[in-house]
């Protein structure tokens, strides 16, 4: 059986740290295995949007226009760089995933 509570108060354990790890359930595990997919389904949206918006924040806050010259101008150089944002924002988001 899925408990959403479960995984909200081991979620809101992180933000606020106060509280003490072994009272939370840190580790939420699915009952079923269609608990498993929607679980996994939501992390991957999760992961992606992070990923999308790593990248446009990257691309906003540095000088020039990153998305133009990988598309426009093929600059393979700027093209590197974007994969390694996206790579290192996916990095952190599966480790907080994880724990």
């Amino acid at each position: 059986m899925w408990h959403p509570d479960i995984l909200c108060t081991a979620f809101i354990g992180f933000i606020i740290s106060d509280v003490d790890a072994d009272n939370l359930a840190t580790r939420w595990k699915p009952d079923s295995l269609g608990m498993a997919v929607l679980s996994v389904l939501i992390f991957t949206l999760i992961g992606i949007v992070a990923s999308l918006a790593g990248f446009k924040l990257w691309d906003r806050f540095t000088p020039g226009n990153l998305e133009e010259e990988i598309c426009r101008k093929q600059n393979i150089a700027a093209a590197i760089l974007g994969a390694a944002i996206v790579l290192g924002v996916s990095i952190i988001v599966a480790a907080a995933m994880i724990g």
